[in-house]
């Protein structure tokens, strides 16, 4: 009886194929998002001005304690449906438009100088296009994550958003989530890119340095944006605030003057560590999930 070839990983072409990629993408975003929400939730909380005493935390030790032991353990996933629904979906396009991008520019071409270029453009690329389809979903997220939110399903969180703000409620947030995003990601990809040829040169499937190279630069990439997070959780938050001016912020600018004004400086790192927190395991696990998943697919 003939034994079927085993299909070595570093045999494998680098560009998978659109298909194999978007569906990794998406495996690989849901397990991300959903393993990681609740330190998500307590950097949402930490970076909305809040007018109660009881919704300032000092910390994510803090942040946690009081949570789960006001409101439960629930409230700290409040929002995570909406995630789940949008990260799949975006991260397929995500993870699709980047290996398409980069096989286009020369990306996988071993020996060429313009690699680092080429992978930076896919990272801008897949972000602006997977950001367009992930941001209503993330304005639900952090409406649903607020303290004392109203809101306890997706359906309702969106179809009252929509009914008392207009569809701009779900896109307000998209030029400020872009001008940090599209960084962030080529930060990220470069960064995870270099990390991963330096720790697996014979690029064998090495899951301890995907998880390595994935977490150094996430937590990088987010560590750098912080500002433009705060910015942007402002903006897609301004409709749950019963102060008038950030119900009334517009725009990146508008956030950027509100925080500098009630927080000085200060107030551009507000989240920072649950952010950090988030990103590096986060991002560990995506990469580690999108290696695995694209070659466990081609090779069935």
């Amino acid at each position: 009886m003939e034994v079927a070839e085993e299909i070595e990983y570093e045999g494998l072409d680098p560009n998978a194929g659109l298909a194999v990629n978007m569906m990794a993408g998406a495996l690989a975003g849901i397990t991300e998002h959903a393993v990681m929400f609740p330190v998500d939730s307590i950097k949402t909380r930490m970076q909305v001005f809040a007018t109660s005493p009881s919704a300032v935390y000092t910390g994510i030790g803090n942040a946690f304690t009081r949570i789960s032991s006001t409101e439960g353990m629930r409230a700290l996933w409040r929002g995570v449906s909406s995630v789940i629904m949008g990260a799949g979906p975006a991260h397929a396009v995500h993870f699709g438009m980047y290996e398409a991008v980069k096989e286009l520019g020369g990306g996988n071409v071993a020996g060429n100088r313009n690699q680092w270029l080429a992978t930076s453009l896919a990272g801008a690329s897949a972000t602006i296009a997977s950001d367009a389809l992930m941001n209503p979903f993330d304005v639900i997220k952090q409406r649903m994550q607020v303290h004392e939110s109203q809101f306890r399903s997706a359906f309702t969180c969106a179809r009252t958003v929509y009914a008392r703000e207009g569809l701009s409620a779900f896109y307000i947030s998209y030029p400020t989530t872009l001008t940090m995003t599209v960084p962030f990601t080529a930060v990220q990809f470069t960064a995870y890119e270099q990390l991963k040829a330096f720790l697996n040169p014979s690029g064998v499937y090495s899951p301890v340095s995907h998880m390595i190279a994935g977490g150094l630069a996430g937590g990088v990439a987010g560590a750098v944006t912080t500002p433009l997070d705060v910015a942007k959780t402002l903006l897609q938050t301004r409709g749950t605030s019963a102060d008038p001016e950030i119900r009334g912020a517009r725009g990146m600018g508008d956030a950027f003057r509100i925080i500098l004004a009630r927080d000085g400086w200060r107030g551009f790192g507000r989240g920072l560590t649950p952010r950090v927190l988030t990103f590096m395991p986060s991002n560990a696990l995506c990469w580690l999930s999108y290696e695995f998943f694209k070659a466990a697919i081609r090779e069935d």
